[in-house]
């Protein structure tokens, strides 16, 4: 397993570790509810580090974004975040990512640049698949082991982090960042994103700054922040409805099953699996991604089997866990399309029962 900048801090803090994507990371602290309960109450620190980051530069490089993403990266301003997803060419899904427009500072003249940001699974694999695509005037550059990143999420993330830079957070939209000296940090990178829907930013910083930047938040708001690991970071996103590679979206299902249509521009110019997309628009799918409440106390897991009332199968669970702040089982999975109206009741097999469930809409927390 590989480590992080800071997962010295994490053995320090007592974290409970696990191999994730090949990296050593921390899985909980505490407790998972009460790390999830401080994101949605206070704020919550999270090291994910693993990420992979990316730099595309270049004179062609939005031509080389066109062409492997579904959003329409045309429409970035320098300072603004998108996310999207890379299609491969049989209506699937190479990963998901977010699209930084850099500013053009170490640019030559007539270039463009870009920071791809992917998930920590998929780094070789996404890069491979960038490059395959490659033929325009444009370098890719891996940047992904030189680079920490912090996820710092929270009502209270900005009480938190404004201490430690003279940078007006509160002038920093959603999806969109700014460089900064952060901690004494220099060339930070604050972008108010995150993935756990209780706002906040994320920091990206050389390894050696991150270290120090962590540092300094214990230091200067050692009650205000709780340290968190993968499993309140799971919990977090599914609450909230959103995608999980590997579960949720993967190599076999596409952006439009997935609910994620609004990411996929299907009239911008020529990107991987845009007919099929396109077709899929016009004509619908087969199968949709639904959420879903459990009427019990036990949680449906990834591959459990989803049935209709007769006792037939409709689909199968991609996500599954016991929501901290509604304390009921929540999941979501793939149904045939008859079957994925709101409202309509689903039946989970988990071998030796069945457990009672109710399509319902995302989030499943309304913040």
């Amino acid at each position: 397993m590989r480590d992080t900048a800071l997962t010295a801090r994490h053995q320090a803090l007592s974290a409970k570790m696990t191999e994730f994507a090949g990296f050593n990371m921390p899985l909980v602290y505490s407790a998972v509810s009460d790390e999830h309960l401080a994101v949605r109450s206070a704020c919550g620190i999270f090291d994910v580090s693993h990420m992979g980051e990316f730099i595309i530069k270049g004179r062609e490089a939005l031509d080389l974004i066109q062409v492997i993403s579904s959003n329409d990266a045309a429409l970035l301003s320098i300072g603004e975040a998108q996310y999207s997803c890379m299609p491969n060419h049989v209506g699937g899904i190479v990963d998901d990512l977010l699209v930084y427009r850099l500013d053009e500072d170490q640019c030559s003249e007539g270039e463009q640049s870009y920071m791809l940001v992917v998930n920590a699974s998929n780094i070789e694999k996404d890069l491979e698949w960038i490059r395959e695509h490659n033929h325009f005037d444009t370098r890719i550059i891996n940047i992904s082991d030189q680079t920490g990143l912090l996820a710092v999420q929270g009502p209270l993330a900005s009480e938190v982090i404004q201490p430690l830079t003279e940078e007006d957070l509160g002038s920093i939209p959603y999806y969109t960042f700014r460089k900064c000296t952060l901690a004494g940090c220099e060339n930070v990178l604050i972008s108010a994103t995150g993935y756990t829907g209780s706002g906040g930013f994320e920091l990206y910083a050389s390894n050696d700054s991150i270290v120090k930047i962590w540092d300094a938040i214990f230091q200067s708001h050692s009650e205000a922040v709780m340290p968190c690991g993968l499993g309140a970071r799971d919990t977090l996103r599914l609450e909230m409805g959103y995608c999980l590679y590997g579960n949720d979206i993967d190599d076999h299902t596409s952006p439009i099953e997935a609910g994620l249509g609004w990411i996929t521009k299907l009239n911008k110019t020529g990107f991987n699996s845009q007919e099929i997309f396109t077709k899929q628009k016009a004509e619908g799918v087969v199968k949709k991604l639904v959420a879903f409440e459990v009427d019990d106390r036990r949680v449906p897991r990834q591959g459990y089997l989803l049935l209709d009332l007769d006792g037939k199968e409709i689909g199968r669970v991609t996500s599954g866990t016991f929501s901290p702040s509604l304390q009921k089982p929540i999941g979501m999975g793939y149904v045939n399309i008859e079957n994925s109206k709101i409202g309509n009741p689903l039946r989970i097999s988990t071998g030796r029962k069945n457990l009672q469930a109710t399509i319902v809409k995302t989030p499943f927390l309304k913040l």
